[in-house]
């Protein structure tokens, strides 16, 4: 179908959408391919993926050094997880370790956990990323952690709390709102794709028992910032010095959230 024809009769820039409905064909057939377009191989989804697994590695051998055995790789007892960042907002609020906000959402109870979360983070966080940018992105996924985890403080402020899906959500939140306020066949398809993903990863949530609060929070922080957030070229211009503070400021709130859970680790 000649794109560019069919949204130029409609009024919009067809060269633009064109480019991007191309855009979305490569990503969402590579992701049913299991690939990635060379050029992202350093994206930040893949650096979020990697954070997330030298974490989880560490916080295993650590059991594995404490004699848990398998256990430290399949099911930690909350105790290691709340040492390697867990959210509980006792040591929050009592012991002023707020970078507990954050790095929760590095730090996963288990091998099954941290596989299924990085599988929708790889799936869900390429699409939204080429689409939005890397520093908007960054944005939506830290404000969405942090959504996630005081939906969590307002629900069950006494149960320990780990795992990136209160930011998943959030992503897929945003992209349902987003893409739907695009309109058009191409937005629907993916803005369905997104949807799937919410009712799949839902119902895991509820076999495996994980925190419902924190993906309502997320998807809620999610659809907000998909209401809001601007995708004319010349709003993502003017707001562009914005978005990059913004983004500065989430990149320098997790590098320090992740260094002083180093400092707690190395001094527990």
């Amino acid at each position: 179908m000649d794109w560019k024809t069919f949204f130029d009769r409609l009024g919009m820039n067809g060269t633009r959408w064109q480019w991007r409905i191309m855009r979305w064909e490569r990503q969402l057939k590579g992701m049913s391919q299991g690939q990635v377009h060379p050029t992202e191989a350093f994206s930040l989804t893949r650096i979020l993926i990697g954070a997330n697994v030298v974490l989880f590695t560490l916080m295993a051998l650590q059991g594995i050094s404490m004699g848990l055995g398998m256990r430290a790789i399949l099911s930690p007892p909350t105790q290691l997880l709340v040492q390697w960042g867990g959210q509980f907002w006792p040591l929050v609020l009592n012991q002023q370790e707020w970078w507990r906000c954050l790095t929760y959402a590095f730090t996963h109870g288990g091998l099954i956990h941290i596989g299924f979360n990085m599988v929708v983070l790889f799936q869900v966080g390429t699409l939204i990323e080429a689409e939005i940018g890397m520093g908007r992105y960054l944005i939506l996924y830290t404000l969405t952690a942090l959504t996630a985890t005081f939906a969590g403080y307002l629900w069950h402020p006494f149960v320990p709390v780990v795992g990136a899906s209160g930011s998943l959500f959030g992503l897929i939140g945003f992209a349902v709102v987003y893409y739907h306020r695009m309109g058009g066949s191409q937005s629907e398809y993916i803005r369905n794709f997104m949807f799937r993903w919410a009712v799949f990863a839902f119902v895991f949530g509820l076999l495996v028992g994980a925190d419902n609060a924190g993906h309502l929070g997320g998807a809620a922080g999610g659809a907000l910032i998909g209401l809001v957030l601007p995708f004319g070229v010349r709003a993502r211009k003017k707001l562009a010095p914005l978005f990059n503070t913004l983004a500065l400021a989430c990149a320098g709130a997790i590098l320090v959230s992740l260094v002083m859970l180093a400092r707690s680790v190395l001094t527990s």
